[in-house]
């Protein structure tokens, strides 16, 4: 039987080609992201040890640190506790050789153009430390000398190379106040990991360094080197007694330090590699009805030799072990070529990052044992699998087909089986959906999740049932267009309804979830921009780039703007409310209302005015506040109070939580952290208006001025991105079900070849056959996304209800237009994928195909 299903094999290669081809494509992909993730966290490791094989110890205030996702620091007011007496004090310990006060944070640096470097937020600022009567040995300079003074400025080399800058130039840089000129004193070598992952690092002198992100005389690290002779935990111990005692400070070894770092390196790897391994999954997850087809049909073609081996004293097991046999070498072979062809994915997404500057991705290649045995396990064991089924329908072959030479067709009790089955798994599927929608919460999402996949099984066993009428609902079109090429192609993808059925699900799992991302993208935005525009009264919105908070001294700028009628900064604080964080934004309650316009569903934005907050829906119901309640809170400088509540209004993205009067935040905040700045024209919105803020704000790189329609559009674009990602990595699922396409007709012409012959006979021209193919094509493509959409619209309604508790105004909108764009995109694929057997259909020979046995 080995010997049968090596030779199978050799016999059927040209029909297995798009089924290896499949196999090969989703092993690729695995293989690609398993290699390309483990070189990238090797290269992330190998810097990391690089760069902190100096440091023997290292002191950290993680109130204020950077390299923490506290959230605090930069330009908040935190003070922290680590200042020049402390760097002395560990200078000064037996086992020290050298300490080194560390301050660090983000820096907008201007390109010549006047653009912002490191838009993604990868460009770095740090103090330069020189050693006693030498340079600073962390930051060697390759040109010129380190900062001094304030006004000076020095840029690693790879930034400086990039962007053209020299000693003596003049760059413009922000942290998130006024643009600061600067002078190109120096230019650094460095191996530092952010820099070598395609960032970039500029250094000030240690004072202005503190007077950006901290305080004169503050620091958020201290890094230390121990003696010759002495461990870096001998070291640890001695620091230990004489460094401020507060939870935030950390004191951590080299080694452990490394180790950290390849711990958030290997996590923040892990992301990324799980999501492009999902998509890995939904791309063999298609190429398993291309296998199952393609074995399906070539058994079918050899009903025949399995009957005949079945009565010369083949049992049904044996048949079956051949079969799967069969898909075993095609998945083995096909699994290699995937892992070869991933080493190259892996190659170029490595050079990838190498011609975006990354200097990470420039170690030597990591293919590991394991990505080579996940890569060709997974492979192998799909097609298996896909196989399995075909192989179990070969084994009932009665031996008397032999003499009939044709296929047993589904018995009318199989048939009410699969229906019965399909359609109780689609119901209970739908339950939950309906059920989990109506309930939310985590385990209304774990109904929904369970449901969908429910209710998408159960369509697939359902769409055989499903596909003779939805074919025959287009049947009168077709033929009236085409003629009796429309009439054939109809009854050639009738003919077979679970042919038609395995061919058509393969698309239908793709446009399934793009079409639900598409519903969902579309409905998120339509509640956003109406949340946007029916909450904002402001023409304009200044904000800060990633993240970070406009500066207190644009205020006074940004009011003496000509054309300014009111502004109001937005100042982001938590207070502790109840044992729980409470997000408060302050407002200036005098021109509130010429601002904002919230949607009161209780009391008045007056209460503004009198010192009261205004709370939205979700927290006025999850903590019982009424209009009247009193609420005992810690302000951020830790002193106490009570505040009433004044007024309930509906939940909003835009407003945020909680509101209430600046006058009253500010004095208990340690420092003020304004997200925006919302700004009304006397004249309404004008382009001179928006240039005029821009330029009150020195036009800082940093700093956006949006107007409402930007805003909005800024918000789109955001939801765009990420639906754009997900789109390209659902494409590979697409290529795939196209492949399915092209193999079923191809075989499918092989199998009908005498009949084509016939038609050919009867005077049917050879324009006449290709256009009956490439029909049968588009009718089946089109009903495998018309099915699609259909699911994914359902599944997409269904997170709307899950999100609706959270986003106030979410109702699923249906983008039509694109949902139809997505039934002529699969048509054309159709079509397409068509042209190949079409045009062999069209060749064949007359007389021999009437011949063919």
């Amino acid at each position: 039987m080995y010997r049968t299903a090596l030779g199978n094999v050799r016999a059927h290669k040209g029909r297995l080609l798009m089924t290896m081809l499949a196999v090969l494509l989703g092993t690729a992909f695995v293989a690609g992201t398993l290699i390309f993730s483990d070189t990238i966290g090797q290269s992330v490791k190998d810097s990391v040890s690089d760069s902190s094989s100096r440091t023997s110890v290292q002191v950290t205030d993680t109130a204020v640190s950077t390299d923490t996702d506290s959230g605090a620091g930069q330009n908040t007011g935190v003070r922290s506790p680590l200042t020049e007496s402390t760097v002395r004090r560990i200078a000064a310990l037996p086992g020290t050789r050298s300490a080194r006060g560390t301050v660090a944070g983000f820096a907008g640096l201007s390109d010549p153009h006047g653009d912002l470097i490191g838009s993604r937020g990868n460009t770095r600022g740090a103090n330069w430390v020189p050693a006693t009567g030498g340079p600073d040995p962390e930051y060697p300079m390759a040109q010129g000398t380190g900062p001094t003074s304030a006004g000076m400025i020095a840029i690693d080399q790879r930034t400086a190379s990039d962007n053209g800058f020299r000693i003596g130039d003049t760059v413009r840089a922000a942290v998130n106040g006024p643009v600061l000129e600067m002078t190109v004193t120096g230019i650094f070598t460095t191996d530092d990991p952010q820099v070598r992952a395609g960032g970039s690092l500029v250094l000030f002198d240690t004072a202005t360094a503190q007077r950006l992100y901290l305080e004169p005389g503050q620091y958020d690290s201290i890094q230390v080197v121990a003696t010759p002779g002495t461990s870096q935990n001998e070291l640890r111990g001695e620091i230990l007694p004489v460094v401020p005692h507060s939870r935030n400070i950390t004191v951590k070894t080299g080694a452990r330090l490394d180790a950290d770092t390849a711990a958030k390196a290997r996590s923040g790897m892990s992301g990324m590699r799980n999501v492009l391994l999902a998509f890995a999954g939904i791309a063999l997850f298609v190429g398993v009805f291309l296998i199952a087809n393609t074995f399906t049909m070539l058994i079918a073609q050899r009903t025949r030799e399995l009957a005949l081996l079945r009565a010369i004293g083949a049992s049904r097991r044996q048949i079956t072990t051949s079969v799967l046999l069969e898909a075993l070498l095609v998945g083995a072979g096909a699994s290699a070529a995937g892992l070869v062809t991933g080493i190259g994915i892996g190659a170029a997404l490595q050079g990838l990052m190498g011609s975006m500057g990354s200097q990470v991705s420039t170690s030597t290649l990591v293919v590991s044992p394991t990505t080579v045995l996940v890569t060709l396990l997974t492979g192998t064991t799909v097609t298996a699998l896909a196989a399995l089924l075909p192989g179990l329908r070969a084994s009932r072959v009665a031996p008397v087909a032999a003499m009939r030479g044709i296929d047993t067709p589904a018995t009318r009790r199989s048939l009410v089986v699969r229906n019965s089955i399909g359609v109780a798994l689609a119901g209970v599927g739908l339950a939950l959906v309906l059920w989990g929608a109506a309930r939310g919460g985590s385990a209304g999402n774990l109904l929904v999740v369970g449901g969908a996949v429910s209710t998408l099984v159960g369509v697939f066993v359902l769409t055989p049932a499903l596909a003779r009428p939805a074919i025959a609902l287009v049947g009168p079109l077709c033929t009236r267009l085409f003629g009796i090429s429309g009439t054939l192609a109809r009854q050639n993808a009738a003919r077979n309804p679970r042919r038609t059925a395995a061919t058509a699900s393969a698309l239908t799992v793709g446009i399934t979830l793009i079409s639900a991302l598409t519903v969902l993208g579309a409905s998120v935005t339509h509640a956003i921009d109406k949340q946007v525009t029916q909450n904002m009264r402001a023409d304009y919105a200044v904000s800060a780039l990633l993240s970070l908070p406009v500066a207190p001294t644009l205020l006074p700028e940004i009011a003496r703007t000509p054309g300014v009628a009111a502004y109001s900064a937005l100042d982001d604080q938590h207070l502790r409310a109840g044992g729980k964080d409470l997000p408060v934004t302050g407002v200036d309650a005098e021109s509130f209302d010429q601002l904002i316009v919230p949607n009161m569903v209780d009391g008045s934005t007056a209460a503004l005015g009198r010192g009261q907050i205004l709370v939205d829906e979700n927290h006025a119901a999850d903590d019982g506040w009424t209009v009247g309640s009193t609420v005992p809170v810690t302000y951020p400088d830790g002193s106490r109070g009570r505040l009433t509540v004044g007024g309930v209004y509906q939940n909003s993205e835009v407003l945020g939580s909680v509101l209430m009067s600046r006058s009253v935040l500010s004095p208990h905040t340690t420092a003020p952290f304004y997200s925006t700045v919302l700004v009304k024209g006397a004249t309404g919105a004008t382009a001179s208006l928006q240039q005029a803020l821009k330029d009150s704000t020195g036009d800082n790189p940093l700093v956006n001025v949006r107007t409402k329609q930007q805003m909005r559009d800024h918000f789109s674009s955001q939801i765009n991105l990420l639906l754009d990602a997900m789109y390209a990595l659902l494409a590979l699922s697409v290529v795939i079900a196209a492949l399915g396409v092209v193999n079923t007709l191809a075989m499918a012409v092989l199998e009908r070849k005498r009949e084509i012959g016939m038609l050919r006979a009867v005077g049917l021209s050879r324009v006449a056959v290709r256009r009956m193919v490439r029909l049968e094509s588009v009718l089946i493509a089109s009903f495998g996304a018309a099915l699609g959409i259909a699911i994914g619209s359902f599944l997409a309604w269904a997170g709307v209800r899950l999100l609706s508790s959270a986003m106030t105004g979410l109702t699923t909108v249906l983008p039509y237009a694109q949902l139809a764009a997505y039934i002529a995109g699969a048509a054309l694929v159709g079509l397409l994928a068509a042209l190949w057997p079409a045009r062999r259909a069209a060749r064949l020979n007359v007389l021999d195909s009437i011949r063919t046995d």
